[in-house]
């Protein structure tokens, strides 16, 4: 439980940082559009710090954790931090003005794409093993 609580205030903190630098970066390059920068916050906060709070809630109550549940989590991290990656260098490409080929483009939305991916398979698994642990 103390994994879930701690990756949920990593990813607390990771989101605080990034709504911070999304404003910041923005502002200091006088950007005012949309840009992809803007949602690495919130999906920080909602899959990174509120996925992990409910887990550790989860976990208190149905001790659904094992080896198998270890490596799924470590899965989703890899699925979120990735696609946060590739929303970053997206956001930052968007606010300098920054053209990209579009073998570069593909490759920027295929790696976000796979890093969903991750996430969903990620969550679909864990919620196999919750679903085996409470039967």
């Amino acid at each position: 439980m103390k994994r879930y609580f701690n990756a949920a205030f990593f990813y607390a903190i990771a989101a605080m940082v990034f709504g911070v630098f999304y404003r910041e970066f923005t502002k200091f390059n006088d950007f005012t559009s949309q840009t992809t920068l803007s949602v690495i916050h919130t999906h920080y906060f909602v899959l990174g710090m509120f996925f992990f709070l409910f887990l550790l809630l989860l976990e208190k109550n149905f001790a659904f954790s094992n080896a198998k549940t270890d490596k799924i989590v470590l899965v989703y991290h890899a699925g979120l931090n990735l696609t946060v990656i590739m929303f970053l260098i997206r956001g930052i490409t968007q606010v300098l003005g920054t053209s990209l080929t579009s073998a570069t483009n593909a490759a920027i939305s295929g790696m976000a794409g796979i890093g969903h991916i991750l996430l969903g398979v990620s969550m679909i698994l864990l919620l196999l093993q919750m679903k085996k642990k409470i039967q």
